[in-house]
């Protein structure tokens, strides 16, 4: 298994990150992604435990189940089914108030299912595409934020 993390600190509140992030139908501001939505609403919120997530992305598609949510401080995922097909162990987003907005810590743990070269393909293959697209949804969701907070006329 391969972990792979991205971070970023984004200058807005704590809450507004969360809800942007956790509201995967917002991912498709970047170019890696290409369709997300809601197949079944979490207990207590749309994305909360239990909400089921389908995703297709430049790389692939993905069926996703919230196995935590704690807002405005983390959610966890695990990825039930893929094409192409992987193992998947975790993914977990963190975010935590600093000096000039929020960090976000987005970690997967996952791995290409195929007899002995599989390491050496997430190594060289899946993290790098993996962590271009965390990178660009975050830079998506800072571009969204940090626009929306702007005053007039600042950009």
């Amino acid at each position: 298994m391969e972990t792979m993390t991205v971070e970023r600190v984004i200058a807005a509140p704590i809450e507004d990150v969360f809800s942007w992030l956790t509201t995967t139908t917002h991912y498709t501001s970047s170019p890696l992604v290409l369709r997300c939505r809601l197949a079944r609403r979490g207990e207590g919120a749309p994305y909360g435990v239990g909400a089921v997530r389908h995703h297709l992305w430049l790389i692939g598609w993905f069926k996703e189940r919230i196995t935590q949510y704690d807002p405005p401080y983390a959610t966890e995922y695990v990825v039930e089914r893929s094409l192409p097909p992987a193992r998947h162990e975790l993914g977990r987003m963190t975010f935590t108030e600093v000096e000039g907005g929020t960090r976000v810590c987005w970690t997967t743990r996952a791995e290409i299912p195929v007899p002995l070269l599989g390491p050496f393909l997430t190594r060289r293959l899946a993290r790098p595409v993996i962590t271009r697209a965390f990178g660009n949804i975050l830079k998506a969701a800072d571009t969204a934020l940090t626009r929306a907070a702007a005053p007039r006329g600042s950009y």
